[in-house]
C-alpha cells in the first residue's frame, strides 16, 4: 500500500506539472484559470478514483467518479466566473489605453477590481495624467516662445522697413537692432539649454570649486543695474565653502537667481546671497526685500514661461528659474523658493558636498 501511494503521488505531482506547463500556453486568462480549476479538482480526484480500484469495491468508484465530476464541474464554473470579472477589469484597462494612444489624453481607467489591476489602473492613470500635463506644458511652451520670438522679429521688421523707405537712418535704430538681436539670441540659447535638459542630454565636468568666487562673479555683472535700481546687493559666503560642481552652470543659475530676485526687488530694497556649509551639502539662500510671493508662486515658479500676474514684461522670457531648476538638480541637488518671515522672498538650493 504504502508503494502505491508513492507511485499515485509521483504521477500527481507529474501530470500537475506537466498540465501547468501547458496551461501557460492558453491565450486568454479566463482559460488559464478555468484549466487551473480544473487540474486542482481533477488530478487529486483521479488520484482518489486510481487508488479506487484497490481501496474500493466497485459500487463506491461509481460514487467518486461522480463527485469528482461534480466538483470538477463546480470548480470550471467558478473560474468562468471569476474569470470574467478580472477580464471585465483589464478590459476597460486596455479601453483606456486605446483611446490615450488615439489621442484623448483624459482617459482613465476605473480603478476598481481586483488589488493588482486597481494598482495597474493607478499606475495608468497616473502616466495618463503626467502625459497630459507634459503635453499642456508643450503647448504652452510653443505659444509663449512664439510670442517671445515674435515680438523681437516684427520690432526690427518695422524698423527695417522705415530704413528703407527712408524714414529713419540706420544709425539712429542700430543700437536698438542690436538689442533685439540680443534679446533673441538669449532665447534661443535658453531654449537650447531647456530642450538638453528635458533630454537628458546635458553633460557636466564636476571639479571641487569655492562657491565664493562665483556668487562674486554673478554680482559683479548685475552690479550695474542694481545700482540703476537703488537696490543693495551683498553676500555672505566663507571662502573655504566648495563643492563638486560645474563652474559655469552653478554661476549661471547664480546669475538667473539674483536676476529675478532684483527684478523684484524694489528701489532702496536689498538682494543677499547667503551660503551654508551642512553635514552633506551646501545650502545657497537668495533673499530679497520685494513683495513677496502668492500663494500660487512657490509650486509654480519654477516652470517655464510662467508668471504671477500672467501678464508680460520686459524681464526676459520667463525661462531663466527653469533653467536654474534644470541645473541644480542635474548636480544632484534640489531647489524651492518660500516667503520670509521678516518681507520679501527667498530662493533655496542646495549642492552636494561629496
Amino acid at each position: 500500500m504504502i508503494q502505491l501511494a508513492f507511485i499515485v503521488a509521483a504521477g500527481s505531482l507529474a501530470s500537475g506539472l506537466l498540465l501547468a506547463y501547458l496551461l501557460r500556453r492558453a491565450p486568454t486568462v479566463g482559460l488559464q484559470l478555468a484549466g487551473l480549476a480544473a487540474i486542482a479538482v481533477c488530478v487529486p480526484l483521479g488520484a482518489v478514483l486510481l487508488s479506487g480500484w484497490v481501496m474500493f469495491h466497485m459500487g463506491a468508484d461509481t460514487k467518486i467518479l461522480a463527485v469528482a465530476a461534480g466538483s470538477a464541474t463546480a470548480a470550471v464554473f467558478a473560474a468562468l466566473v471569476l474569470a470574467r470579472s478580472i477580464t471585465g477589469s483589464l478590459r476597460r484597462v486596455g479601453a483606456a489605453s486605446q483611446a490615450l494612444a488615439a489621442g484623448d489624453l483624459s482617459a482613465r481607467a476605473p480603478s476598481d477590481g481586483p488589488r493588482e489591476i486597481a494598482d495597474l489602473a493607478e499606475s495608468f492613470n497616473s502616466m495618463a495624467a503626467g502625459l497630459e500635463q507634459l503635453f499642456d506644458a508643450r503647448r504652452e511652451l510653443v505659444a509663449w516662445a512664439s510670442h517671445d520670438l515674435r515680438a523681437p522679429i516684427a520690432s526690427m521688421q518695422a524698423m527695417l522697413e522705415a530704413i528703407e523707405d527712408g524714414l529713419a537712418s540706420a544709425e539712429d535704430y542700430l543700437p536698438t537692432l542690436r538689442q533685439q538681436v540680443r534679446t533673441l539670441s538669449v532665447l534661443v540659447a535658453d531654449l537650447f539649454e531647456l530642450a538638453r535638459i528635458d533630454a537628458g542630454a546635458l553633460t557636466l565636468e564636476l571639479r571641487r570649486t569655492p562657491v565664493a568666487p562665483l556668487i562674486a562673479s554673478a554680482l559683479q555683472l548685475l552690479r550695474p543695474e542694481a545700482e540703476a535700481r537703488g537696490v543693495v546687493l551683498s553676500a555672505e559666503v566663507d571662502e573655504r565653502m566648495e563643492a563638486p560642481l560645474a563652474a559655469d552652470k552653478i554661476e549661471r543659475v547664480l546669475f538667473n537667481l539674483v536676476t529675478n530676485a532684483l527684478h523684484h526687488t524694489p528701489s532702496d530694497g536689498t538682494v543677499a546671497v547667503r551660503a551654508e556649509q551642512r553635514t552633506s551639502d551646501l545650502l545657497l539662500r537668495i533673499e530679497d526685500t520685494g513683495e513677496g510671493l502668492t500663494e500660487e508662486a512657490p509650486g509654480r515658479m519654477f516652470e517655464r514661461f510662467w508668471r504671477a500676474d500672467r501678464a508680460r514684461s520686459s524681464n526676459g522670457a520667463g525661462l531663466g528659474l527653469a533653467i536654474a531648476r534644470g541645473l541644480v538638480e542635474a548636480h544632484g541637488g534640489r531647489i524651492w523658493a518660500e516667503n520670509r518671515p521678516q518681507g520679501g522672498a527667498c530662493i533655496s538650493f542646495t549642492l552636494p558636498v561629496s
